[in-house]
């Protein structure tokens, strides 16, 4: 393989509002996500940190760093998938998340795994 695909990781987000736990007349929509993590490289890497850009429609945006994903750091072989779900709460029914995973490769190497932009919406919300 080329080595502009040895450190690769491609990554899928999906959304969906949590109506039974959000209040709107409060200003609080709760969302929850699942993230599919894939390894498309050809070396072993592991999840080790996050870095999460959290952003309303009022452009009230929120960083959020930590180690690891809902308390774990996936080791990825080539073509492994790890897939997680976890939430975040908005104080408007719109918004947008993306950020990056820094992952370490078995040789030692860092990158990150770019998490590309997705929306948090409230359904029929958006047209």
């Amino acid at each position: 393989m080329a080595e502009s695909r040895k450190y690769e990781i491609t990554v899928v987000p999906k959304a969906i509002y949590v109506e039974d736990q959000s209040d709107p007349s409060k200003n609080q929509y709760v969302f929850a996500y699942t993230i599919t993590v894939t390894n498309t490289g050809n070396v072993p890497a592991q999840l080790v940190s996050r870095h999460w850009t959290i952003t309303d429609a009022n452009n009230k945006v929120i960083d959020v760093k930590g180690l690891g994903v809902v308390g774990q750091q996936p080791l990825l072989q080539p073509g492994e998938s790890f897939e997680y779900t976890s939430g975040t709460h908005l104080e408007t029914a719109v918004g947008t998340m993306r950020g990056t995973y820094q992952m370490v490769a078995e040789d030692g190497q860092h990158f990150d795994a770019s998490i590309p932009l997705f929306t948090l919406s409230v359904p029929r919300i958006l047209h």
